[in-house]
């Protein structure tokens, strides 16, 4: 089954999107994920300008040939764009094979490991009265897991806060970065005031938990997990800025919270440290952003070897073919933690078309054949690339923040 066509769609219904359309000479079409928030058009260029050309005529079955093709074959491996880039591709071909075999793609992975994905919400607020009102919502969704934020009392913005009511938050902005103020010592003071309100009002029946945006030096970060101890969080998530593997090992000792790490990593060569020494419980890292499904797996799998559970990174800046992708690698791996749902803002259901469940708190890729997502192309075109970009910290002092 040789491919003979690869297209570059970009559509912003509620957020940007870039997506890849493989199709074959049987008629088979796979879609793929190549969105990088804030840097869309670069994939797009690297997809159209480098790998597309490279696409045709090559045989759509062999995905790992692929995969290793585009890798070692641009000779500057790795990265957010490049591996973006090839994430989208793998994902459309493990769309088609599953297209071609009838079934869906878990069941190619070795099938269900489990009767659904448990995934977590994101409760937030400009208060604190109306962050325990919007976790309540969630809880009455059916959640059983549900990550807090709140605003900080004296700041005047807080990353991974909806503004303006309840609803999906939109932390990107504008076609300039936005100039955010930010400050640690007040965060520091209200985070385990803010999380133990949770547990007053909710109990701790359900699982809570933490992001704190990279923001952290490692010894901060030490002295908010021992703080957090006693809220029994599943996770304390992206401590201190990821480059630095061996920061998290004076995390470790320090607190007993367990960590959560690498939304921003792009291989498996990232995270190797942070797992193979046990320096985190749970690895982030995202099948649009760290080389598909193929990738995914690999990282997943050095994981089992050391007792680190997944938590695969699933913002609303990845598209619903992106979050099909996740949900079908989780069904199928044995160290599955838990899945990060953000959910997507209309309109994205007008363009992207998905057959997952949700029920109880497990959410259930379906069992169309492929990835279960089929992308309406004349409503892509209706919602034109709309220029936006994430935030830009600064202290009080007017230093970039290190995050």
């Amino acid at each position: 089954m040789k491919i003979v066509g690869a297209d570059v769609l970009i559509t912003a219904p509620g957020r940007n999107y870039v997506t890849l359309k493989i199709t074959t000479d049987e008629g088979l079409v796979g879609w793929g994920d190549a969105t990088l928030n804030g840097r869309e058009l670069a994939v797009a260029s690297y997809l159209r300008d480098h790998i597309c050309p490279q696409l045709i005529g090559r045989d759509a079955h062999q995905i790992e040939d692929t995969w290793q093709y585009l890798y070692k074959g641009a000779y500057w491996r790795r990265g957010p764009v490049t591996m973006t880039a090839i994430a989208a591709v793998d994902i459309a071909l493990w769309d088609i094979k599953g297209k071609a075999a009838g079934l869906p793609v878990y069941q190619l992975l070795g099938g269900a490991a489990r009767d659904g994905v448990m995934v977590y919400g994101h409760a937030s607020g400009e208060s604190l009265d109306e962050m325990l009102d919007d976790f309540a919502g969630y809880l009455d969704s059916g959640y059983r897991a549900v990550r807090a934020q709140c605003a900080i009392p004296g700041m005047d913005t807080v990353y991974g806060v909806h503004r303006g009511g309840a609803g999906l938050y939109e932390p990107a902005s504008g076609h300039l970065p936005a100039e955010e103020t930010w400050e640690t010592g007040p965060y520091l003071r209200f985070a385990p005031r803010m999380l133990g309100a949770v547990r007053e009002r909710f109990g701790f029946d359900v699982h809570l938990l933490h992001d704190v945006h990279h923001r952290l030096s490692p010894i901060e970060a030490g002295r908010l997990g021992k703080d957090l101890e006693e809220h029994r969080l599943f996770w304390m998530e992206d401590a201190t800025p990821a480059e630095d593997q061996d920061a998290f090992r004076l995390i470790r000792q320090h607190t007993t919270t367990p960590l959560a790490v690498g939304e921003v990593f792009n291989s498996i060569w990232d995270c190797q440290q942070l797992i193979t020494e046990r320096l985190i419980d749970y690895i982030r890292t995202s099948v649009s952003h760290a080389g598909g499904i193929s990738h995914l797996r690999k990282i997943f799998s050095l994981a089992e070897l050391y007792g680190v559970r997944t938590g695969s990174h699933g913002a609303g800046d990845l598209s619903p073919v992106s979050f099909a992708a996740a949900l079908h690698v989780d069904m199928a791996v044995p160290n599955f933690g838990i899945q990060e749902y953000m959910g997507h803002r209309a309109p994205a259901e007008e363009v992207f078309h998905t057959n997952w469940t949700f029920r109880n708190g497990l959410m259930h890729p379906g069992d169309a054949p492929g990835l279960g997502v089929e992308v309406d192309e004349d409503a892509a075109e209706r919602f034109p690339y709309d220029p936006k970009f994430l935030p830009v910290n600064r202290r009080t002092d007017g230093s970039v923040h290190d995050w």
